[in-house]
């Protein structure tokens, strides 16, 4: 009589390899069943040799161990593959709104050229002395214009193949994650069944069972990485801002209690005990916040700030809340902020609005703000490189806008916190703009 060969190897599977009766023993160095005549055979000499049902619970211990934590491995590839899909949609957005950054910035670039252009014309036609010289400096002024063409063309072509590799690389890490998680969800329900099968059939493949389960533990789950798409940096345009540089002073009557404001209004400087002062309706008495004595109904507007002895600031622009006519400003509230935060060693940089995190790579000394009323605009610049750190349009200003100053009150501890406002570099906003220091 002839036995089907799959099913002696299934009954072998059970047995002793030699003399062929019921295992009783389990070798945990091997992971093979064993009789008791085995046990004397020089291969097993030192190994760990258990009985069958006391192995059987030892492994089916570990199993429901393994068990346990393959499924919160599975939980975090989850997350991580929602995660992953969410940037995917976020990278393409970030895209969309750096691009109309960088194309908004430029516009004002170009605008600003254009109007240097005229100016240097009229002076063409007026002035008949150094005509040479006038004619080089407005040719400067072309040339310019025709380099800042090409260095947005550049810019935005580099936007566009980082944020193409970015969404390859999340694609990749999309498709990795899948696997992850299918071969998760495999072992996860192979273990859950073997963790109820009786002991030989559990001892079985047991060292095959273990060894996978191992092996996608050991499998690091990480994020993709990518390439922050602000390293696509528009710089120069404090130079051309500098014209419209103002003498912004601060206004001592709507300076929070705790706020020190230097004789000279331009220097503030947060004190945990609050000052004695008079009651006043504009007086912030919430927030660490001072506006400034200026306030501007039109034009543009820019002025510089250092930032070097402050932890966690805000910086911007307010719109008191009589004069908030437009609906957007309303849904979006009174200000315009770029604020730095700062919680144990990790720094942050935000924009509000919208709620956005902005990325510098280096650490920021003086920050540049220009605000154009008339284009409902706002600019943040890193003085320090000399680089946009974010803008905001598409806002309709009504009536007065003044910048803000603000420092985050702590819950606990001393906070010495300073800002200073700098001095104009140029005395009015009828200076001309420098060709040569424009592409700073």
């Amino acid at each position: 009589m002839r036995v089907n060969p799959s099913l002696q190897q299934k009954v072998a599977n059970f047995y002793c390899e030699k003399p062929l009766e019921p295992p009783q023993l389990f070798c945990d160095d091997d992971k093979v069943t064993l009789c008791v005549k085995c046990t004397p055979s020089q291969e097993h000499k030192h190994h760990m040799v258990y009985g069958v049902e006391e192995a059987a619970e030892n492994y089916r211990k570990l199993f429901q161990e393994l068990l346990k934590a393959l499924r919160k491995k599975l939980e975090i590839a989850k997350i991580m593959l929602a995660d992953e899909q969410e940037r995917m949609v976020m990278i393409q957005e970030d895209e969309q709104n750096f691009k109309e950054m960088i194309e908004t910035e430029y516009r004002i670039y170009f605008q600003l050229l254009n109007e240097e252009i005229e100016r240097s014309l009229l002076r063409l036609q007026e002035c008949v002395f150094n005509l040479d010289m006038k004619e080089d400096s407005l040719n400067q002024l072309i040339k310019l214009g025709t380099e800042l063409q090409e260095k947005s063309q550049k810019i935005l072509q580099t936007l566009s193949i980082l944020a193409r590799e970015n969404v390859n690389k999340l694609k990749e890490s999309e498709v990795w994650l899948f696997e992850q998680i299918g071969s998760l969800q495999r072992v996860t329900t192979e273990l859950k069944k073997k963790c109820g099968e009786p002991a030989l059939t559990l001892l079985q493949n047991a060292r095959y069972s273990l060894e996978r389960s191992e092996s996608l533990l050991l499998q690091n789950l990480e994020p993709a990485q990518i390439t922050e798409l602000n390293l696509c940096q528009i710089t120069g345009m404090s130079a051309m801002l500098r014209v419209f540089q103002r003498h912004i002073t601060l206004d001592p009557e709507t300076a929070h209690p705790c706020l020190v404001l230097s004789e000279d209004l331009r220097s503030i400087r947060f004190r945990s005990i609050q000052q004695d002062v008079p009651g006043n309706p504009g007086r912030f008495d919430f927030s660490a916040t001072v506006l400034s004595l200026e306030c501007f109904t039109s034009g543009r507007h820019y002025w510089e700030v250092d930032v070097g002895k402050a932890t966690n600031w805000q910086l911007g622009i307010y719109q008191d809340c009589a004069s908030r006519k437009n609906d957007m400003l309303k849904a979006r509230g009174d200000k315009v902020l770029l604020t730095r935060s700062m919680m144990g060693t990790d720094c942050t940089f935000w924009v509000f609005p919208p709620l956005k995190s902005v990325s510098l790579r280096v650490h920021m000394h003086k920050v540049g703000v220009f605000l154009d009323y008339e284009y409902g605009h706002i600019s943040f610049y890193n003085m320090t490189e000399k680089s946009l750190i974010y803008n905001v349009s598409c806002l309709t200003f009504h009536g007065t806008v003044r910048p803000i100053f603000s420092f985050c009150i702590p819950n606990e501890g001393i906070n010495s916190d300073s800002l200073t406002i700098c001095s104009p570099h140029v005395p009015s906003c009828n200076a001309t703009v420098s060709p040569q220091s424009s592409l700073v």
